[in-house]
């Protein structure tokens, strides 16, 4: 078993630290947080004084941060993980970012002989907590081969997509068709409700067909409960999107679809709706149609 170092305790990174630690590694954990720090101490990990105690004490450090720039802080920063990385480590960036802030990591962590793989994941809060994310991993394979066992305690699928940043491409990929499967689903179930149906029905006599995915499955019923504690925050979903308009202008892409949804939650996020899971996505549609999607009365 390897001595694992995780920084990066919010939503999604605590339940994955929770489940190396019933794989049986030890982890050792630093976040600015201290409430979130004292909570994976109370999991089971050890207490680090910093990011690069972090890096001094584990042979494989994970992150699991919100955006490009505190990766970029955490790994590369003055006290940084890097900084306490010995030759022959490696660092696991898990969170979503540009595959260009990626690269840019890979190549300063090369420098000092450390080895990076970028490997976000998808499947939110509740999967991070079963250990069944979708990970997808960009990185050399004999790197991926050393990481895969401990990424398997935390991912159902484990997928090396490409040299580093392919994770991260695969990962917008991913962003762009949820992102507007919610949008799609929103204005589906908008109609319907507003045509006097029941949405529940709906879903449950679409959901088998060809218009059935994960996303109906997962967030059709929170929009129908008016359930929208974050999994996953609209926030983070716009930070997505932005990543990958921004990639596919640098490689002459056109995304008007992404770009649409991209547009629909700038107005969200606006009405104050940025700190809620992003099933609300599908609640634009809503407000510009003057109708709630809702289970109807007995």
């Amino acid at each position: 078993m390897a001595t694992v170092g995780f920084v990066g305790l919010g939503i999604m990174g605590r339940p994955m630290l929770r489940n190396l630690i019933k794989a049986g590694h030890t982890v050792v954990a630093f976040g600015r947080t201290p409430a979130k720090l004292d909570a994976a101490v109370a999991d089971g990990a050890q207490r680090c004084s910093s990011n690069a105690d972090v890096g001094a004490r584990a042979e494989i450090v994970i992150t699991m941060l919100p955006d490009g720039p505190e990766v970029e802080e955490v790994v590369l920063g003055p006290d940084g993980i890097l900084s306490g990385s010995k030759p022959g480590s490696l660092i696991i960036d898990m969170s979503s970012i540009s595959p260009l802030v990626s690269r840019k990591i890979a190549t300063a962590c090369a420098e000092k002989g450390v080895d990076f793989l970028d490997a976000p994941v998808s499947g939110g809060e509740p999967k991070a907590v079963d250990g069944t994310l979708a990970i997808m991993v960009g990185g050399k394979p004999e790197v991926f081969s050393k990481a895969e066992p401990i990424l398997k305690c935390m991912g159902s699928t484990v997928s090396l997509t490409g040299p580093v940043g392919a994770g991260n491409t695969t990962k917008l990929a991913n962003q762009i068709m949820v992102a507007c499967n919610i949008a799609a689903m929103g204005e589906a179930l908008a109609l319907a409700t507003r045509c006097g149906l029941n949405p529940e029905v709906v879903v449950s006599a679409v959901k088998a067909g060809l218009a059935g995915s994960a996303v109906l499955n997962t967030k059709g019923p929170m929009l129908i409960a008016r359930n929208f504690k974050p999994g996953f925050r609209i926030n983070l979903h716009q930070k997505d999107l932005r990543n990958a308009l921004e990639t596919a202008e640098a490689n002459s892409v056109c995304l008007p679809l992404t770009a649409q949804v991209q547009q629909m939650i700038s107005s969200l996020i606006a009405d104050g709706k940025g700190d809620i899971d992003h099933s609300a996505i599908a609640t634009f549609v809503e407000s510009a149609s003057h109708v709630e999607v809702k289970a109807l009365s007995a």
